[in-house]
Formats: structure tokens, C-alpha cells, sequence
């Protein structure tokens, strides 16, 4: 794609014919923490009580500090997101591979986030649907089918319904679930999960008692995917550095102080993966006799989730067509753009696959037990592009020293080593299976999320390597352009 200079109304010619479109860094870093943050996870940690702060903060200095630095340096020195820095640093190939696991993990991220969707909608209607499998069938392909339509209209529109969703669905719902659980136990009732200094670490039962924890790498996945829009922003170099640290300090505050809120209100036991959050609001509007409350804030909810889910399809999907192009990944249907710059075809033939999974939730008896499974894989494959991204920015360090960065990570190889480690121990981790499923055969749980790794992480990305074929090159990068 054709890379051109910035004129005074914001939108110039594109290579292809579209408009190029500009967004300040400010609407960047609310549509990655869209991407990231969010209030879905707050269950997940809750069943941890107080030492949920220490779940959090492990993964933030262990892998979302380091992904922060690594992608901000890379970001500033090359643009095309990781494909491009991942090529820069161990070649082509593994760019591909990278790109593609950034994209396919979305084929599994897609039904377990619309699967909470669906559970949250169900306290605006009946919350009695929040844990039957046809009802979240149909929700996720519905939304999902949605979401497409929207995101095809361009890269401005999803910027506007994404920040405008963290807004209204995640930080007003944020604070004001924490200000209740403040509110709750400041009238002297008791806190459903023990609050004293000895629980400040989780109690160890075994690698299975916080297996739950490889959650939160999923939590802080997407700090680098709007990576692919650096060339949206008038200056890259300065802007995108201050876009991904405006991010974590809100990523941060999104994630822990809910998570307390709700181990507050609700005991452990009877939290569920999905609902959870919901079952907390209803239990403190119950507790302060606003009951009717439940189902605006579930609206509220839903419209941060669709609005994350927004940013994804327009990133990733986007990044995989721009290399397919140059490189001849894909067959040439999937190339198209339509006249928004938006790779719809992408979008369909992955709502194809979307929709089979979410199919799958019609036949469960566990909803909980699906939706961490899909979560897993998620986290799983998409691991393996942060693998292969820490490596490339130690590698380019050495390789490229030469290429003006806007932002330098210090100490690179300590930052990079300890992201790398944490994101190996915890793609191995998640083979186990959690506490909470203790009641599902092994073997499930590992066909399941070891299939899914295999087939989307590691067999689809090698067959289209090697039977891409040099006449899906398209027309304006054959001859070496």
C-alpha cells in the first residue's frame, strides 16, 4: 500500500483509491484500551478476592509493561504493525505467521466474547437465559453478523462507536460498581471474600488453582494490534508512545478496582465466568432497592463489549490483507477492500468459522466451561505472535540500530526476555485445566484447546505458506513494487 504525506484537510489519496484517514493519539489510545479493557474479565479474578490485585499486577509488569515498551519502540520505527516487525527481524515467514495468529485468534476471541454479550444481555430481558446455550447460539451469530456490516463503513466510524462504548459501557459501569461495593461495605456489611493482609496471595492448591490467571494475559492482549493504524495518526514517531502509555494507566484502573468490587457482594462460589458481572450489579441494586438499574446497565455493558469487538474486526483483518497483497498469502477474492478500505471479504469468510463455533454453545451443558475453553485458545494463539515479537525487537536492535525510533526501550533485552518468558509459561499453563472444571474429563479439555491451538496457530498459517502461489500477488506489488 502506497505510503503518502499528510495535507491540510486530514484525508489525502490512498494507494487503492480511498481516502486516507487521520485520528489523534488521544482516540487511538481509547480505541486500544476499547480493544484491551473491559469488564468482562472481573469475574474471572473476583473468585480470587483480594489477591485478584496480585494476579493483576503479575501479568502487568511481567507481560503488559513489556508488550507496552516493545510495541511502542516498534510501532515508532516501523509502520505495518507486527507483520512488519516480526519481518524486519526474523524474516517474511514468521511475519506471516505472526499476523495470521494475531487475526485467527479472533475466530475463537469472537464466541467467548459474544457469549458474555449474550449472558449480560439476559438480565435486560431474562435472566434466566444467561446460561442456555441456543440463547447465546443465536446472540453471537446475530451480533457478530452485525458487526460486520458496521465495521465495513471504515476506520472513523469504528474509532467513534469503540470510544464511545469504553465510555459508556466500561468506565461509567467501572466506577459505578466500585463506588457501590464502597458504598456497600462502608454501612458496615461484611465482605463476601476475606479482605485481611494474609490474602493478599492466592492460596496454593496446586498449578491448577491459578491456572485462572492465564486469563489475565488475554485481559492484556491488544496493546500492539492498533499497531496497524500508526499511519492514521499526523505523528507517529511522538504520538504513538503517549497513545499505548495513556492505555495502561486506564487498562489498569479498568481491571482491579471492579474485580474487588464484586468478590465484595458475591461469594466465590456462585460467581459464573459469564454472568458474574451482572450477578454483582444485580446484587447490590437489589441491596440499595434499584433494582431496576440491572438492565440499563447491562445495555451499557453490552455497547462497551460491541464496541471492543468493533476495533478487532476493523485491526487485525485489515493487516492480514495489506501482507496478502504484497506477498500472496490469500487467494485474491479475499483481497478486495470495499469502497470504505475496509477487507470485508476477510470479515465474511471469518464469520463463517465464528458462527460454526458459537453453534457449538447450542449443544452445551456448561456455558462456563465453554467460554473458558474459547478463551484459552484465544490466549494461546495469540501468544505465539508475542513470542515471535519480543524476539524481533532484540533482533532489530542489532540488525536495523540505524532506524530512527521515536521511542527507545531501555534495558531491551532484559524487557524482552522477561516478556517472552512470562508469554511461554503461560501458553504451557494453559493446558491445565482450571479448578473450577474439575468435573469435565481431561481429555475434553485437552482436544479441545490443544486442537484449537494446533489447527488455527500452527497448521493454517504453514498450509498457506506453502501453497501460496506468486499470481495471488496483487497487481500494484508484482515486479518487486
Amino acid at each position: 500500500m502506497t505510503t503518502t504525506e499528510a495535507v491540510r484537510d486530514g484525508e489525502i489519496p490512498a494507494g487503492d483509491g480511498t481516502k486516507q484517514q487521520f485520528i489523534s493519539w488521544v482516540t487511538l489510545a481509547l480505541m486500544t484500551t476499547a480493544s484491551v479493557a473491559s469488564l468482562r474479565p472481573s469475574p474471572t479474578m473476583a473468585i480470587y478476592g483480594l489477591a485478584a490485585v496480585f494476579l493483576y499486577l503479575l501479568p502487568a509488569v511481567v507481560f503488559l509493561v513489556p508488550t507496552a515498551l516493545a510495541s511502542a519502540e516498534l510501532a515508532s520505527g516501523w509502520s505495518g504493525g507486527i507483520y512488519r516487525w516480526v519481518s524486519e527481524g526474523l524474516g517474511k515467514p514468521l511475519g506471516f505467521v505472526a499476523v495470521w495468529c494475531q487475526f485467527a485468534m479472533t475466530i475463537a476471541y469472537y464466541p467467548s466474547l459474544l457469549a458474555f454479550v449474550a449472558s449480560t444481555f439476559a438480565y435486560v430481558i431474562d435472566p434466566s437465559l444467561a446460561d442456555n446455550g441456543l440463547y447465546i447460539a443465536i446472540v453471537i451469530i446475530v451480533v457478530y453478523w452485525t458487526g460486520v456490516l458496521i465495521s465495513s463503513r471504515g476506520t472513523r466510524t469504528v474509532a467513534g462507536l469503540s470510544s464511545a462504548g469504553l465510555i459508556i459501557g466500561t468506565l461509567i459501569p467501572g466506577v459505578l460498581l466500585v463506588v457501590l461495593g464502597f458504598v456497600f461495605l462502608g454501612q458496615g456489611n461484611p465482605s463476601a471474600a476475606p479482605m485481611s493482609a494474609d490474602h493478599w496471595l492466592p492460596p496454593w492448591t496446586g498449578l491448577a488453582s491459578l491456572v485462572l490467571i492465564v486469563n489475565n494475559f488475554l485481559s492484556y492482549a491488544g496493546m500492539e494490534m492498533n499497531g496497524v493504524h500508526v499511519s492514521s495518526l499526523r505523528k507517529p514517531g511522538s504520538q504513538y508512545p503517549k497513545s499505548i502509555f495513556l492505555a495502561t494507566g486506564l487498562v489498569l484502573l479498568i481491571f482491579v478496582l471492579p474485580a474487588l468490587a464484586i468478590s465484595w457482594v458475591m461469594p466465590a462460589k456462585e460467581l459464573s465466568l459469564t454472568s458474574g458481572l451482572m450477578q454483582a450489579f444485580q446484587a447490590f441494586f437489589d441491596y440499595f432497592h434499584v433494582g431496576w438499574m440491572t438492565k440499563v446497565v447491562g445495555v451499557m455493558v453490552v455497547a462497551a463489549s460491541l464496541g471492543g469487538m468493533l476495533t478487532w474486526l476493523s485491526g487485525p483483518s485489515k493487516g492480514l490483507l495489506l501482507i496478502s497483497r504484497q506477498e500472496g498469502y490469500l487467494p485474491p477474492w479475499l483481497q478486495q477492500f470495499n469502497k470504505f478500505g475496509v477487507p470485508q471479504n476477510i470479515m465474511v469468510a471469518q464469520g463463517v468459522l465464528t458462527t460454526l463455533i458459537g453453534i457449538l454453545y447450542a449443544f452445551s451443558s456448561n456455558v462456563s466451561s465453554q467460554y473458558w475453553m474459547f478463551s484459552v485458545i484465544t490466549v494461546q494463539i495469540y501468544l505465539i505472535a508475542y513470542l515471535l515479537m519480543f524476539v524481533a525487537i532484540v533482533v532489530l536492535r542489532k540488525k536495523q540500530p540505524e532506524v530512527e525510533r521515536g521511542f527507545r526501550v531501555p534495558a531491551v533485552t532484559w524487557v524482552a526476555s522477561i516478556g517472552f518468558v512470562a508469554s511461554l509459561a503461560a501458553l504451557v499453563i494453559g493446558f491445565v485445566p482450571p479448578d473450577q472444571f474439575g468435573d469435565d474429563p481431561l481429555w475434553r479439555y485437552l482436544l479441545v484447546v490443544g486442537g484449537g491451538l494446533l489447527v488455527l496457530g500452527v497448521l493454517a498459517p504453514a498450509a498457506f505458506l506453502k501453497f501460496r502461489k506468486a499470481s495471488w500477488v496483487h497487481p500494484e506489488h508484482r515486479g518487486g513494487a
